[in-house]
């Protein structure tokens, strides 16, 4: 369903933009135009699927006063999105991965998911523990008997099959992933040291890809932009049919939640705490030697 969820959120992005420079701009107003709630136009512009019909788009371009060509091109995205979904319906693959494993996902994290199948570009910040994209089994294991010690045995069989899967996502030449962990990622014990030493030759492994870019903030980098910032993911996406760059999300992660940021001045201040990163991250040698290091004192 990868298809269908780009083609939504290039509409949604392409709508919202007729919105904005709509006589009345507001969201509420769109809403109660076509007699629906508030949400549902949310959803909609946000790539999210909603019931929202034929009518209701016609009513909303209606409402909004675009040019001929301008609403003719929104016509021609929205016949897209539904001409995707009705191929997808039925698929099983279609329904995304983590699907089969909605009760062991938080709600936001189902949303992050989703985002994650189809971005081209991520940007991952880690100061603590490994991102689920570069976890060993073993490891995901070890970290899940602590922080969900209540798991039975299926279920933390089952999250593990979900983090293998999502892993796939580093098949894909389209995809590039640059991730910045601290040292303290790879000096915080998580399960044995056999464990830890295995992740770290995964680490190796995984590094290799070329698409896949992995630097080291050693503990000597000193105080740099960034430093105060807790886990986040930046996402970006392809350009959708419509031409325009879908919108730079961030994930970011918090001790008992996460939150989505998208407005610009949100967005740019991650982007300045990744140059930050950039600056004081070692090289790809650099920080394969100091991967390689720490592998060897938990062989020890």
């Amino acid at each position: 369903m990868t298809g269908l969820t780009v083609s939504r959120m290039d509409f949604g992005n392409f709508m919202r933009e007729l919105r904005t420079h709509a006589p009345r701009p507001s969201v509420l107003a769109a809403a109660t135009h076509i007699g629906v709630s508030r949400p549902a136009v949310d959803r909609m512009e946000d790539g999210s699927p909603t019931r929202l019909g034929d009518l209701h788009i016609n009513a909303l371009l209606d409402f909004y006063e675009p040019d001929a060509e301008t609403r003719a091109k929104a016509l021609e995205l929205w016949r897209e999105v539904k001409a995707e979904e009705k191929t997808a319906k039925g698929q099983a693959a279609a329904r995304g991965i983590w699907k089969a494993y909605k009760d062991q996902v938080a709600p936001n994290t189902r949303k992050f998911l989703r985002l994650e199948g189809i971005a081209d570009h991520m940007v991952a910040h880690h100061p603590v523990i490994f991102p689920a994209l570069l976890q060993s089994a073993d490891y995901r294991r070890a970290l899940d008997r602590v922080s969900e010690s209540d798991l039975s045995p299926v279920d933390l069989e089952r999250r593990i099959e979900l983090t293998m899967k999502r892993q796939v996502r580093l098949d894909d030449p389209k995809f590039r992933l640059e991730a910045f962990l601290s040292e303290a990622v790879l000096r915080n014990w998580v399960g044995d040291g056999p464990t830890m030493q295995k992740q770290l030759d995964w680490l190796t492994s995984v590094s290799e890809r070329d698409n896949v870019n992995i630097h080291l903030v050693p503990f000597t980098a000193g105080v740099y932009r960034g430093l105060t910032m807790l886990a986040f993911v930046w996402l970006g996406f392809p350009r959708g049919t419509s031409g325009k760059t879908l919108p730079t999300m961030v994930y970011a992660e918090g001790a008992i939640g996460s939150v989505f940021h998208e407005h610009d001045e949100e967005v740019n201040q991650y982007r300045q705490a990744i140059d930050g990163l950039r600056a004081v991250a070692l090289g790809e040698q650099g920080t394969r030697d100091l991967v390689m290091k720490i592998a060897k004192e938990y062989a020890a």
